[in-house]
């Protein structure tokens, strides 16, 4: 068989289900065999972009390694983003590009990059196929390392001449993997540390949003009564409506659930990772912090763990509760009292009735619309930290953000995927206008999917992060803001259906309408972020602490 077949076949023996891209002439062995003999289905894209974010998001929600395709030179860098957003965010991505013969070419150095070197630094594995009888081992090992702790990026380039060689090697069947749990010495000494403890707090971060865990880490926090907050990326990994949850970090510090971090005297970090932004910042002298996770802790200035549980998050977590072994009792007097004011301050607003809207009431509207199961993804901009603070997550994966690159662009793509996966769900897109700009092209492949989906897109007509950042610094207002296209008439040239908001009381209405109605709509919503200096900055700044 041809090389492009036992490729196939390699991708068909670990299960893929999707291949995501923007083929071109060197791929083109490779989407025969494709064609041929498989029932993995080509998801075309407009952009080699949104095919990536697409299969990072497929590996993000399932475990299982997204699979991407692009052809050589700029279709190749083009993935260079998505790569970095799965690298640093972990979620497993498998990326084929195409080059040019490698054994013999009569066009020279035309369109060649040197693309397994350019992805080394933002992959868990960079790899040129040289000979076709490598094939299964490579396949076999690119997955394993891309959805083994942490995940990540891979990258196999296939040559055009590679393609085409004849081999029968056979594919190398999958293992599971098993992961060990704490040895029982640190276990021990962690448990010790809980038993004695008079304020302690679980944080839960990216790296607990893992299949089979969430049950263990619920019950942890149940039997034990302990209060616990969450990471932007750790939304959801336990339910956000339970009596013990704080808050989420949305911001590093000064925010008002950081009145009872700094109160607490043991942090009990599950799955967090230094990528993500920090929560919080360590201090010599400040609470003790147990981490607890698959990898050990890569130390900062900012975070130093003393206790390091490394091994099977959910076994881990189960033996520490065996070792407990005993009822334990804390003082939840202090924590009620900052639960209380965080509510009361974050929702402030949520009812406002002007027009462009407050993101509070756009954040309220949505989680009224939404049902439990129900997913939302969020595109990069401000209004991505008063969905983190303001919007409870009931179930893992039902918030999809990226507070580790943190990209523009990612919005829209993530909603497809997750609108693919589970099409019985709603799903909505949250973007701003600038990030919708950037992958806006992926709504004729929503359109031609037949996805039911909305996309909404915040409109400032500006950078309005950047534009916040701007003001807090003490910088004049310049430079960040632009004109926007008619995004209804936009819409509509997909074959989508636009909707324009132009009142508060319209905006439940209109996107309830919308998911009742299916298919794929956007609602252009303008919103005021005025609210962001007030909010973010000044009453941070100026708030007293209430213990």
């Amino acid at each position: 068989m041809k090389a492009s077949d036992l490729f196939i076949k390699a991708l068909e023996n670990e299960g893929v289900e999707y291949i995501f891209g923007v083929p071109g002439e060197e791929n083109l062995d490779f989407v025969e065999s494709l064609r041929k003999s498989s029932k993995i289905k080509l998801i075309l894209n407009r952009h080699e972009q949104g095919a990536g974010f697409m299969a990072a998001t497929y590996g993000r929600i399932t475990g299982k390694a997204g699979v991407c395709l692009a052809t050589l030179g700029p279709g190749a860098t083009n993935f260079a983003t998505p790569a970095a957003y799965a690298d640093l965010g972990g979620f497993p991505l498998i990326m084929i590009t195409g080059q040019k013969p490698i054994n013999k070419s009569k066009q020279g150095q035309f369109q060649i990059v040197d693309i397994v070197q350019l992805f080394d630094p933002v992959c868990k594995l960079s790899k040129q196929i040289v000979n076709g009888n490598l094939i299964p081992s490579l396949v076999r090992e690119a997955f394993r390392l891309a959805e083994e702790e942490k995940p990540g990026a891979v990258l196999l380039e296939l040559p055009e001449d590679i393609a085409e060689e004849e081999t029968d090697t056979p594919v190398i069947p999958p293992h599971p993997r098993f992961y060990a749990i704490g040895c029982d010495e640190v276990l021990t000494k962690a448990a010790e540390k809980i038993k004695y403890a008079k304020n302690p707090l679980v944080l839960i971060g990216a790296g607990a949003n893992r299949r089979n865990i969430r049950r263990t880490i619920s019950n942890f926090i149940g039997h034990l009564k302990i209060p616990f907050f969450v990471t932007q990326m750790g939304k959801g990994v336990v339910d956000e409506s339970s009596e013990f949850f704080l808050g989420t970090a949305a911001l590093s510090d000064k925010d008002y659930l950081h009145d009872y971090i700094k109160h607490a005297d043991l942090i009990i970090n599950i799955g967090h990772d230094v990528i993500e932004k920090p929560p919080f910042f360590m201090e010599h002298g400040g609470p003790e912090v147990i981490h607890i996770n698959y990898k050990s802790a890569k130390v900062d200035q900012i975070y130093f763990p003393q206790t390091e549980v490394v091994g099977h998050i959910g076994l881990s977590l189960d033996r520490l509760m065996d070792l407990i072994n005993e009822p334990t009792s804390y003082s939840l007097d202090s924590f009620l009292k900052v639960k209380k004011n965080v509510n009361e301050k974050i929702h402030a607003g949520s009812d406002s009735d002007v027009f462009p809207m407050k993101p509070q009431r756009v954040v309220s509207d949505i989680r009224n619309i939404m049902g439990y199961h129900d997913i939302i993804a969020l595109d990069n901009g401000v209004y991505k930290i008063w969905f983190a603070r303001n919007y409870p997550a009931f179930q893992p994966n039902t918030v999809l953000l990226d507070n580790a690159l943190a990209t523009m662009g990612a919005g829209l793509p993530s909603a497809m995927m997750a609108a693919m996966l589970f099409p019985n769900r709603k799903v909505m897109a949250i973007c701003g206008d600038g990030g919708f700009m950037m992958n806006s092209q992926e709504l004729e492949t929503a359109v031609r999917l037949g996805l039911n989906l909305v996309v909404l897109v915040l409109n400032d007509s500006s950078y309005g992060m950047i534009r916040w950042k701007q003001s807090g610094a003490g910088f004049p207002d310049w430079g960040l803001e632009y004109k926007n296209p008619d995004f209804i008439q936009y819409a509509n040239s997909y074959g989508a259906t636009g909707h324009r908001i132009k009142s508060a009381e319209d905006f439940f209405l209109v996107t309830n309408e919308a998911f009742k109605s299916k298919g794929v709509h956007l609602i252009d919503v303008p919103v005021d972020y005025s609210e962001n200096v007030k909010y973010l900055i000044t009453d941070l700044i100026n708030h007293k602490t209430i213990l």
